[in-house]
């Protein structure tokens, strides 16, 4: 499948004097696809209120972060599913570590009973030091992923599942639906892939790709490269394989300020997430000054302390920062260079940045 609009905008690279080119398949409608993502930043009733804000003015999904030992994703999704009618619901990603694989298609189908067909499942593979700092030792990445999709899967079509794995026993289980449709669950799988081998596996298995951020567009196109050489391993091309991508925002009218609000968010991210700073092509050694200044979790006081090191021009190379229409043109480079749906992070005033975007890019 490529996107969960029943017509959506796709996007194919191409290769045109050496530069990406977009190409569109005749949509049902003519608004770029846009959705809201939405972390740790507000509280959950905010989240809400910002989920319907969203719909109200065309977005077509409110992702929900579980980053960091912060906020759990399920909950706040159920509640964005309970407040909303037609906006789709997402993770972004929670991991296929934590949770059994049972309880895990149990949660999704849950999910889609409040919301039927509404709910998309973004899956990542973690990442250390947190993982290994409570306990979970993330060997053979690519195996655990492609057992937790294909199980997944399986039970979210009501199949009675045997299946015996490296990381994943079951036998003969089945979701026990009592009270709610006794039909296949129509939930999306996207994974959320940083490096290239897993790249190369959503390519293969996954419905699509949640493509992260803090990287900047160029990023995209290797990353195309690889979803496509997984495709083609599945007998499908790119087009059929659906492409969101993480982008923070941080729009105000006065650009300093819009770039301080993400440099913020950069200078935890570099120190504390190490598969982004790799991804995004910040130099080991300055990656490595704000660890030194960051402990864990940071302090607001020890981010401050290290803002300095993250320069106006970084910020600028992997974030949408600055005016209304600055941010807009920075996501049009990523949308020309393959993402399908730009999923939007605001950094500042929410109701602006999706007013920003209401009416496309």
């Amino acid at each position: 499948m490529g996107a969960y609009h029943s017509s959506p905008l796709t996007y194919r690279l191409a290769k045109q004097r050496g530069k990406p080119r977009m190409s569109q398949q005749a949509p049902s409608h003519s608004k770029p696809r846009v959705a809201l993502y939405l972390q740790d930043k507000h509280p959950i009733r905010e989240g809400m209120a910002y989920a319907q804000y969203a719909e109200e003015r065309g977005f077509e999904a409110v992702w929900q972060a579980e980053s960091r030992l912060v906020r759990d994703a399920i909950v706040p999704m159920a509640a964005f599913a309970a407040v909303t009618e037609r906006i789709h619901v997402g993770s972004g990603v929670i991991n296929n570590w934590t949770r059994n694989i049972g309880l895990l298609a149990a949660t999704f189908l849950t999910l889609d009973d409040l919301a039927p067909n509404r709910i998309l499942c973004g899956i990542g593979a973690w990442w250390d030091p947190l993982a290994k700092n409570v306990g979970i030792e993330r060997r053979k990445p690519l195996i655990a992923m492609r057992e937790t999709v294909e199980v997944l899967r399986r039970l979210l079509r009501l199949e009675n599942v045997t299946f015996h794995g490296e990381f994943h026993h079951v036998e003969g289980i089945e979701l026990d639906v009592v009270h709610g449709r006794r039909e296949p669950r129509h939930v999306p799988i996207l994974i959320g892939a940083t490096g290239p081998q897993m790249m190369e596996l959503a390519g293969e298995i996954a419905d699509g790709a949640l493509l992260n951020y803090c990287v900047p567009p160029e990023y995209n196109l290797p990353a195309l490269e690889q979803l496509e050489r997984g495709a083609k391993r599945a007998g499908r091309t790119l087009d059929e394989v659906d492409r969101p991508q993480l982008v923070v925002c941080s729009v105000h009218e006065d650009r300093q300020t819009a770039l301080d609000g993400a440099r913020e968010l950069l200078t935890q991210y570099l120190a504390q997430q190490p598969h982004i700073a790799k991804a995004s092509g910040v130099k080991p050694e300055v990656v490595a000054q704000i660890q030194s200044i960051l402990g864990w979790p940071a302090t607001h006081e020890q981010v401050r302390q290290a803002m300095h090191l993250v320069p106006d021009e970084l910020v600028q190379r992997i974030t949408a920062s600055g005016s209304p229409a600055e941010v807009k043109a920075k996501v049009r480079q990523y949308v020309a260079n393959g993402c399908t749906c730009p999923v939007l992070y605001p950094l500042g005033d929410v109701k602006l940045m999706i007013d920003t975007f209401a009416d496309g890019y």
